[in-house]
Order: C-alpha cells, then structure tokens, then sequence
C-alpha cells in the first residue's frame, strides 16, 4: 500500500474544502461492478461522491479535505475486491499486459477446446458404441487431463474477480459464469468416475473459449473508446528550455517552470506552457488543443497553449500557467467530466445490472427445481440450468450502453466539442430551438478593424504606434491591423485616449470628442452602425476607425443548417442596429435587443412555458445565468470561466461548426443508446426462456452471450459519425 505522503501528489482540488483523485481500479467488467464500487466508496466517511468510468475502469473519488486521507480510499476499494492505483501511475505497459493475459488464456482455452472436441468427435462418431466401455471411459478421462488443467489457468481472469466480489460479500457478472464452468467440470469429472456415458468437458472448454474472446473482443474495442483526455495527456511536454536572468538557456521539468518565467520554444517543438509571446515569430499548430485546424500565426503579444507545436520559427514566450492550470489540463478536466457523470439511460442501466446477479441465480435455481420436479434427472436439470447461467447478459446495459457515451464524447472532441454533464447528450438530442447571444457567440471574441482597407497606410501605421501606448481594449484592434511592434512615449487622459508628440506634431488617439471628429465620426457611424469608434487625430485631419466583431467564419452556414431543423433566435444586450444587423446577415426572423440576464432568462422560461427545450448558446459573464436555466448549453472555450462552468458543453477555436456537429451526435448518440437498451432486452426475452425450456445447450449459450456483447459494443461506435 502507498504511504499517504505518497499518494498526496495525485489529490487535487476542484473546489474549496474538497479533495478529489482519479484512480484505475481493476476487475470492472459490468454495472454492478460499478454499483459496488460507487455505493461501497460512499459508506466511507467522509466521501462525499464516487463515478466510475466503465470504459476506461476510472473512478473518482471526491472527499470533504480533512476527513480521511488517500490510502483510505485505497484500502476501501481494496476490501471491496477493486484493487486500484492513481490514474497518474497507470502505463501503457498496465493494459498491454492486461489485454496479453487474456490472449494467453483465450489461446490455452482454444488449444483445450480443439484437443477435447476431437476426443469427443471420436465418441460422437462411433467410439461410444464400441461394446467395451473402456475405450469410452479412457476418452472421458483423457478430455479431463486436458480440462481441467486447462481450465483452471484460462478461467484465472473470471475466477479471481469472482472471489474479490465474493470476499467483498458482493456479487458480479464473472460470478454466474464461474459457478456455471465450475458446475460444468465438476458434472463431467462425476460422470467421467461413475463410468456415464455422457460428460461434458468440451462444452466447459468450449464456454471459457467464447467468453475469453468475447472479453477479449470487447476490451480491444472498449480501448478504442477509451477516454481521449489520455491522447492529449500524451502531447504534453514534461521539460521546458527555461531563459534565466543571466541570459543562459538551460532545459528544466515543467514542475519548475513558474508563472512569469521565461520559456523559449524553438521551431519543430511542442509548446510546453501557456503565456504570450514576447518576442519571435511563427505559424502554431493548435489543433490538438483549441481544435482550430488551421496552422495560427503568432507575433508579440499572441496567446500560446501548452500542447500546440511551433512549426515555422523560434519564439520567447512569458509563462501564465505550466505544470497545471493550462489550457490542455481544463480541456482534459472537461473530458474526464463528460465521461464520468452518467446520463438517464445509462442511469437506467445500473439499476438494471443491480438486479442482474441475484435475478439470474434466482432463475436458474428455479429452472433446477422446475426440471426435478417435472422428474428430469438431477444431470438434464443441471445442465439446462448451467445453460440459464450463462446465456443472461446484461452487456448491452453495463458495457455498451456507456461505451456511446465515450465514442460520442471522443467524436465530439475530435469535431471540437467538449461535454461539460453526463446527461448532455440526451438533452442536445431533445433541444427543438436554439437561442444564440450575439457579442463573443455568433462574433468573434476579440474585435477587429472593420474600414483598415478605407484608411492609408501611413496614417494607420502611426495610429497603431500610438495605440501601443493605450490600455484599451479596442485599441488592440489597431495594433493588430496595423502590425505595429514600437509604441510612441504617450501620456494616456483617464477616460479620453493618449497623446503623444511625434516629430513635432501633436498626435491623439481616443473618444470621438477627445479627437473632435464629430463630423468624421457620423460619417463612419453611418455606414458601420454596429461599429465602436475610435478616433485619431494629427495636425491635418481626423480618422475615425470602426472597431467591431466580426462574425465567425462559418457562422452563416452554421446557422443556416442549425435552422433547417431548429427554430433560431438572437438574445443580445447589445444595441438594437448592432442586433438587427448581424440578424439580417444571418437570416434570422427572432432578435432581442438590450436584453439584461434576467431578460434571457424569462425569455428562456417562456420558451420552455410554452413546450420548447431550448439550446442556450452563449459566452460573456452576463449570460452565466441564462446558460444555468437554459435546458441545455454550449459556451466557446473563450468564454468567461463562470461562464464555462455553467455550460453542459464547451466548443473549441474559432469556428462555430461545432455547435451543429454537437445536435447531429447527440441525436445519433441517443438514438444508439435506445437501440442498445431494446438489443439487450430482446435478446433476453428470447434467449432465457429457450434456456429455461432446455432448447439450448451450454456451447451455444456461451456463443450467443459473446456474439451480444460484441454486437452491442459494435452498434456503440456507430456514433463517432452522425448523419445530414
């Protein structure tokens, strides 16, 4: 067992007075693995939640800080028969190892199987009518040698975590189909003894075969589907070449790079930190972490994230965040987050799995003494119900169901989308119209120069030098369209603008009546009406430049395919020109002007009022609480924290396609999990009942639970695309 000082490095702290670590937790195959798990770990005092991630066997574990300590939960889980490890110390090495296992053992059980199956083809076809049974009974006991060793070493993967489920006085899915092999060689050994012409060992044999590779099968495509924060995990650089003061570069581990030092990233390597650039130029690969799949030119002043790669140059660049805190360390958060929570129906699951043990044992006790008592012999009536053991399957509930989730948390990712609740997807497939804020939503969040192409460049190239000098934000937009490095030595007037004197002629940069460019000003007003104003003026003449939002990229088409479907509105506390303009640029009948957050949110409850589950889209800290009472939301990652936090999604770079690619996969996302439910339930409304009625022998039971389970986990990554 680790020692608490130990494991601390693996807590973290999601919120004020709560602790949390993520673990890997062994031997969970199935929902009442997860029900054991979560409702075990919330018996401990102190805990204050548990979720376990069934695809990629995680659990986390939040506590009040102060009530227990690490290994606690450790020891817990332990007692429970879940031995677990911190997530951080898990390898690929761990599940390599994992998945070789069970290839051996599927190996040793098909090697049994075909050695005892020709044994018995042998008995089938003509042996067992020779008049000596020796002959017959040498064949019995020679399947045994080959048996019951074999089954003993396969059978290790179900065996063992029977027993930590039973040691922990629970039951699991591996519990059923251990007692059905066990019975199974135990008849045929007592068979074998009493010199019966009948015995089973190919059957057994033949059943761990087709579980193994069903298992097998299923953890190969489970780690398909496994959580992709871990892919993200494997882009972050774990040194930094950290610029001392002495002017010497020297290679540190991330752990030691602080906010405010200096890091350099040469061209051809991964940003290994979030800051801004001081110095240099390059085109910066960011489609790994912000989704924008467009190479970024970056210059001073640029934002850069840990994860992305400098392709073209070599830049210098202030540290903001670096070991934690980065941009790729919130969109793994949002990851773990979405795959973690679980939705109604996978909700519905583990209540389902609850009752899968105890009803299945219960069933085929039943089905024991129904054939006794109907007086088949006490062999035909173990046999039928071995058979009942093993054809239950309540994979489709405890295995694929939750599998959608994971593919359509990996898709969403991959097209720029991150679930921020478990049960989003059910909710975006549900949502009949979306409501859109304007500034920072259908715009982009920084504002840009909207007349650059009237003003000459001269005049634009002295106005950005000055706007260097300035602290507002809207003076930024000059900077950037002007390209100016060299600020001009000005004195800034609160609330007015800067001035600066510049090869003797007075220069200012400001308000409108700062400038007295009033007349300038009503003619740009008129014909950028949405437009912020920011005048400049030299000794000769005034400019006035209009500063305003441009719509993202793609925001017409997006809407446009959005409202083919959905009905479309604008909900803006900006004003009405601005409002009615991008509204008539998009094509969308219903705005709101000069709406406050209460404003939003009434307008929201009337819409829900009136029968509709409105999609909130939105990303200013005004719109935290419309995005909290909204049915479902989406924020952009640039969104204000509070924001974000309020958002069941957050969607990535500057493209707002994943909004629309969002409502395409949930739909597909739950109409899967419906199918997958319905696939469970019909296999055994048909399955257990032939079972009960002994029309189905145990090697056929085992090749049809295998075939569900595969079936089920198959039809799950259908969702990582979605139609239309």
């Amino acid at each position: 067992m680790a020692e608490a000082q130990d494991l601390s490095i693996f807590v973290r702290h999601p919120v004020e007075g709560i602790a949390a670590m993520d673990l890997v937790v062994e031997g969970v195959h199935c929902g009442a693995c997860i029900v054991a798990i979560e409702k075990g770990l919330k018996r401990e005092a102190g805990v204050r939640g548990a979720r376990v991630n069934l695809a990629s066997k995680r659990v986390t574990v939040e506590w009040s800080e102060g009530a227990l300590e690490p290994p606690a939960i450790l020891e817990r889980l332990e007692t429970l028969g879940y031995p677990a490890h911190p997530l951080a110390a898990e390898t690929v090495d761990d599940e390599q190892k994992a998945e070789k296992r069970l290839l051996r053992s599927l190996g040793v059980a098909a090697f049994a199987s075909m050695n005892v199956m020709l044994l018995s083809i042998s008995l089938w076809a003509g042996a067992d009518s020779d008049p000596n049974p020796a002959t017959r009974d040498l064949f019995h006991w020679l399947s045994a040698l080959i048996a019951l060793p074999c089954s003993a070493y396969a059978g290790l993967p179900f065996f063992e975590s029977a027993g930590r489920a039973l040691r922990a006085r629970s039951v699991n899915m591996d519990v059923p189909i251990s007692v059905a092999i066990v019975l199974s060689l135990a008849m045929s050994l007592f068979q074998t003894i009493a010199h019966e012409r009948t015995a089973y060992f190919e059957s057994a044999v033949m059943l761990l075969t087709f579980l193994l590779a069903g298992r097998y099968l299923d953890r190969r495509m489970r780690r398909r589907t496994r959580d992709f924060a871990a892919n993200l995990s494997a882009i972050r650089a774990d040194r930094a070449t950290k610029l001392f003061d002495d002017g010497e570069a020297r290679e540190a581990p991330i752990a030691a790079i602080r906010p405010g030092d200096l890091v350099l990233v040469r061209a051809g390597e991964r940003i290994a930190v979030d800051g801004t650039v001081e110095d240099g130029r390059s085109e910066v690969d960011q489609s790994l972490v912000t989704g924008e799949t467009r190479p970024v030119e970056v210059s001073p002043g640029a934002q850069v994230y840990a994860g992305s790669l400098s392709l073209t140059g070599g830049l210098r660049v202030r540290v903001k965040n670096a070991a934690t805190g980065t941009l790729l360390d919130e969109v793994n958060a949002l990851l773990a987050k979405a795959v973690e929570q679980r939705s109604s129906c996978v909700r519905l699951a583990d209540r389902a799995a609850r009752w899968y043990a105890p009803v299945v044992h219960l069933t085929a006790l039943a089905t024991f003494l129904g054939w006794l008592a109907l007086g088949a012999g006490w062999e035909r009536a173990m046999i039928v119900a071995i058979t009942v053991l093993i054809i239950t399957c309540p994979c489709a509930l405890g295995l694929a169901v939750p599998a959608v989730q994971v593919v359509a948390a990996g898709a969403m990712f991959r097209r720029g989308l991150i679930l921020n609740s478990g049960d989003a997807l059910e909710r975006l497939a549900e949502a009949d119209t979306v409501v859109f804020d304007k500034t920072g939503t259908l715009t982009q969040a920084k504002p840009a120069l909207a007349n650059g192409a009237d003003i000459a460049a001269d005049d634009l190239a002295l106005a950005g030098s000055l706007a260097l000098a300035s602290r507002h934000p809207l003076a930024r937009a000059i900077v950037e369209a002007a390209g100016a490095t060299t600020p001009m030595i000005a004195h800034e007037f609160p609330g007015q603008g800067v001035s600066a004197l510049y090869r003797g002629s007075r220069l200012k940069l400001g308000s409108v009546a700062f400038c007295k460019a009033e007349a300038e000003a009503a003619r740009v007003a008129a014909t950028w009406p949405d437009a912020s104003l920011i005048a400049f003026r030299t000794p000769e003449r005034a400019i006035v430049f209009a500063v305003r939002q441009e719509l993202r990229s793609d925001a017409r088409s997006v809407v446009a395919a959005i409202a083919r479907k959905h009905e479309v509105e604008i909900l803006s506390g900006d004003r009405e020109p601005a409002v009615a303009l991008v509204a008539r640029e998009l094509g969308v009948a219903l705005f709101e002007h000069d709406m406050k957050p209460a404003d939003k949110i009434a307008r929201l409850k009337a819409l829900e009022a009136a029968g509709k589950r409105p999609l909130m889209v939105g990303d200013g800290l005004n719109d935290a609480p419309a995005l909290a009472a909204a049915y479902v939301s989406i924020s952009p990652i640039s969104a204000a924290h509070i924001a974000q936090a309020q958002a069941d999604a957050v969607f990535l770079g500057e493209r707002l396609a994943p909004v629309a690619e969002a409502l395409k996969l949930a739909a597909k996302a739950r109409s899967l999990m419906v199918e997958n439910i319905w696939l469970s339930v019909v296999y055994n409304l048909i399955a257990v009942p032939l079972a009960v009625l002994g029309c189905v022998t145990p090697l056929i039971a085992a090749l049809a639970m295998s075939s569900s389970s595969v079936l089920v986990t198959l039809n799950a990554l259908r969702a990582h695309r979605a139609q239309g």
